[in-house]
């Protein structure tokens, strides 16, 4: 199966696809807004009574488009963004219930990979069979008008800037890598810079379900597909369906809060991982406590700062950052432990390659030394989603011991990469705030109690603050829970989907 989106939100900034579908036309056409029983908004008529021409994209069972939206909502008139937008035809048998919209999260993670890599194969059958599953490439990501930072060299570079600063030195040095991100993209897609936020892309989605002939929006997002998609139920509670929200943020948290939250669910997961480890014979950091195992990992660190080891790529040396990295990437999906292991024996051996190579996927660094927009994209976003968590290194070295508390192991250095969007050329049009999509339909909210990327208590957050909201829990580690094992939250969720009865709140699954 293929792997969910990780959630690089705020706290990964410092680490801070598939086939081209351009342009696609042919064949068919869509309804206006007037045909789905809902008004265009104001300005926008134009935008809501396009035709969509669909053709074949190249991958078998799909079909590819490109839709226009304002670049601007707030003046329609100032030019357009062409939106990528892929599907795949309900194959039946049973009625045909609509759409169902897919989002991987991020933010940066292309939706269109996903539905063609998974979403709209390896989703269950019976849901297959009475949706069209589509997928639409948020603005700046991907197939739809990406943004763009840094080279391959230097991202290679930024990835490699050390995170945990010890001195002066290496402050200004981190600092200066943070900088040069942010002019890349100014220079790189500086004009499209502020309008990639999450309330422009859940607008986006809004025209594409007029499009599509839809009523109602049905869609399941994962991680921050989950803001994507309450923010969608917010601006629009009357025309949203049956939501799925699933491993899910708190919009109303500030981006330092969120940052620390997440530096604790990192060190919950990394804590179920050493419990598990310590018990393997081959855990390279002991096999006698949780507690030996995170000061064995603390010191592999240290070493890793002192002197980083070779991994195979005379360019590229695994010091502390991709190390860090690495881990991380290992903690989104227990599946991915035995490789950690592996990884983390290699170290030990002076062989950084089993790191390097969780690093890179977590990059989505590509064998020839390109990186897909992901990283990009989800500066861009969450820059323009919050302010800043800090606002410059003094801020951040008076909030260390907190993060350290958070996490012993990870606090240090998620703190000082909460740092990026300091120096973001584009200043954030969000803020933090409740999201209650009041009159909206019951919304689906599934939280996962060890989720690393997005803690528990975020779900159980959201829940509460949506009119509407319904909390089913999955006891288990990992990030997200739906199609990941528990018959019992895909039974939930493919009821609710199928014939729209949510479980009953704070319904548990294991």
């Amino acid at each position: 199966m293929k792997t969910r989106r990780l959630l690089r939100t705020f706290a990964i900034g410092i680490g801070t696809a598939g086939l081209l579908v351009s342009g696609c036309s042919g064949g068919g056409s869509s309804p206006s807004a007037s045909a789905t029983g809902t008004a265009a908004p104001e300005g926008l008529s134009s935008y809501y009574a396009q035709k969509l021409s669909w053709r074949d994209c190249g991958v078998e069972g799909f079909e590819c488009t490109t839709m226009k939206a304002p670049r601007d909502y707030g003046k329609p008139g100032d030019g357009d963004i062409d939106l990528a937008v892929s599907r795949k035809k309900a194959t039946g048998p049973g009625e045909r219930i609509g759409s169902l919209l897919v989002n991987p999260g991020g933010p940066g993670g292309s939706a269109i990979e996903y539905l063609q890599g998974y979403a709209a194969l390896g989703y269950p059958a019976q849901v297959r069979a009475r949706y069209d599953m589509v997928a639409i490439d948020p603005r700046g990501v991907a197939r739809s008008e990406p943004v763009e930072c840094l080279t391959g060299k230097e991202m290679d570079a930024f990835t490699q800037v050390d995170q945990t600063p010890d001195d002066e030195a290496e402050v200004r040095k981190l600092t200066a890598a943070f900088e040069k991100f942010a002019q890349g993209c100014e220079k790189r897609s500086g004009e499209i810079l502020p309008y990639v936020s999450t309330v422009d892309t859940a607008r986006d989605m809004d025209v594409l379900r007029s499009l599509l002939g839809d009523e109602k929006l049905h869609y399941v997002g994962a991680s921050y597909g989950t803001f994507l998609g309450a923010t969608y139920a917010d601006l629009f509670p009357e025309r949203a369906g049956r939501l799925v929200l699933d491993g899910a943020m708190d919009p109303s948290l500030p981006a330092v809060d969120m940052n620390r939250d997440q530096t604790a669910g990192f060190e919950g997961a990394f804590q179920s991982f050493a419990a598990d480890c310590v018990k393997q014979p081959d855990c390279p950091l002991g096999t006698t406590s949780t507690a030996d195992a995170a000061a064995e990992l603390k010191q592999l660190f240290k070493d890793l700062d002192a002197k980083p080891i070779p991994t195979g790529d005379e360019d590229r040396k695994l010091g502390e950052s991709l190390a860090i990295t690495g881990v991380i990437a290992a903690m989104y999906d227990e599946a991915a432990w035995p490789q950690l292991r592996e990884a983390l024996e290699g170290a030990r051996r002076s062989d950084g390659s089993g790191l390097l190579s969780l690093a890179d996927s977590y990059y989505e660094r590509g064998p020839d030394g390109n990186y897909a927009n992901l990283m990009f994209a989800n500066a861009a976003v969450n820059c323009l989603d919050l302010p800043p968590a800090f606002d410059g290194p003094d801020a951040v070295e008076k909030a260390v011991p907190d993060f350290e508390k958070a996490s012993p192991v990870f606090g240090r250095g998620f703190a000082w990469a909460s740092l990026n969007c300091a120096y973001w050329p584009t200043e954030a049009t969000g803020t933090p705030h409740r999201t209650e999509a009041k009159g909206a339909a019951p919304i689906v909210v599934v939280g996962t109690t060890r989720d690393p990327a997005t803690p528990y208590k975020w779900s159980q957050s959201l829940a509460a603050q949506l009119d509407s909201g319904t909390l089913l829990t999955y006891d288990g580690d990992g990030h997200t829970a739906y199609g990941r094992g528990s018959d019992c939250i895909d039974t939930a969720i493919n009821t609710y989907l199928l014939e729209g009865t949510p479980p009953p709140n704070g319904k548990k699954c294991r």
